[in-house]
């Protein structure tokens, strides 16, 4: 809605909008919270590969790739016809090959880096559609990461759960156990108005015969006029990891927000908290399934909720993790849970009402 698209439609996965190729330029300059912009090219029935076969070789794919270009093929594919999607790949790859070959005497090369032309097959039993996937490499990757840090939060994903808090991008916002800082990272672009179009500049669309050049100019040099300077922005980054801050000054440059984000080196319960105020505390700590064993997170879970009620009184705190029986060691209520899904891993973002003044905090045996 923001960039004055309406949905037709919206699924689980995505949302469907009426657009042109240069609309899918804005979009994918734009878009926080995506990981593709597909053009649909052709909808079609298919019963087997031959039906994708000829469905394809019908489309001009001379009007779309050039013959000294490059391109690869992905799929998502569920037919009982097709054991392994590669195969579905190569028949899409072979009736464009052959087309070309027909219609120009040439072909141009194939393979799997995403750095060009990218065509995309969608198959679900008898259903079947083509997109241009406009974007290439994923979008949910920013591009202003250069050094990821142990187990870090995928952009996108982090992007997602700031837009899910009650953050005002005004008032403090503090990130205990930060990491690489995705999170305090994010925060400060999403304040600043800073889009991830700023950081990349190669993108499938780009290479798609007709690019118009200038519309993609006018676009990002439009990334460069929404940046805003939001005095007295107070974002607070702490870790007991001297690299992982070093990681995250780095990052943070590179994203051009270093000077929004104050970053401090010890244990997540000195972090600083302006007192007298109303932010957001947002923690994303280890779960478990990937870095630390359960039992000994149990206690940190503990201290969290024991900081946020001592040090973040008038505040909203948010947790953010794939294990609900450690969330139950914070001792507070959540006012709000929020599924996300992270990999294959099911998770909840929590929220807690952190009141100051004369309503106490309530603990419970879980959540």
């Amino acid at each position: 809605m923001e960039l004055g698209f309406t949905p037709v439609r919206t699924f689980s996965t995505g949302v469907e909008l009426l657009g042109s190729i240069n609309d899918c330029i804005t979009l994918n300059l734009n878009l926080r919270c995506a990981s593709q912009v597909l053009y649909s090219i052709k909808e079609f029935q298919a019963n087997g590969p031959d039906d994708v076969y000829k469905n394809i070789h019908e489309i001009a794919w001379e009007k779309i790739i050039s013959p000294e270009g490059y391109f690869s093929v992905t799929s998502n594919v569920d037919h009982p016809s097709i054991r392994t999607s590669l195969f579905a790949n190569v028949r899409v790859k072979d009736a464009i090959v052959d087309r070309m070959r027909t219609k120009t005497g040439s072909r141009p090369d194939s393979g799997p880096e995403l750095d060009e032309t990218v065509v995309h097959l969608f198959w679900r039993e008898e259903s079947a559609e083509l997109f241009l996937d406009t974007s290439g490499e994923t979008l949910a990757k920013h591009g202003y990461r250069k050094i990821p840090g142990k187990a870090p939060m995928l952009e996108a994903l982090a992007t997602s759960t700031l837009l899910a808090t009650k953050w005002n991008r005004i008032s403090p916002f503090i990130n205990p156990m930060c990491g690489s800082s995705t999170i305090a990272i994010e925060a400060a672009l999403l304040a600043t108005d800073r889009r991830p179009g700023l950081f990349r500049n190669n993108w499938a669309f780009m290479h798609i015969v007709g690019y118009d050049k200038g519309v993609y100019e006018n676009e990002r040099q439009g990334l460069f006029q929404k940046i805003k300077e939001v005095q007295g922005l107070k974002i607070f980054a702490s870790d007991i990891s001297a690299d992982a801050i070093n990681i995250s000054k780095i990052n943070a440059a590179a994203a051009g927000v270093e000077h929004h984000i104050t970053f401090s080196m010890g244990d997540f319960a000195l972090t600083e908290v302006p007192e007298g105020e109303s932010g957001v505390v947002f923690f994303n700590p280890e779960y478990g399934e990937r870095l630390g064993v359960e039992a000994e997170l149990q206690e940190t879970y503990a201290r969290i909720g024991d900081f946020m009620k001592k040090r973040c009184k008038g505040y909203t705190g948010y947790i953010f993790t794939g294990n609900l029986e450690l969330a139950k060691k914070i001792g507070l209520k959540a006012s709000r849970r929020l599924e996300f899904f992270t990999s294959k891993i099911d998770c909840r973002l929590l929220e807690y009402e952190l009141y100051a003044g004369t309503r106490d905090l309530k603990f419970v045996k879980g959540l």
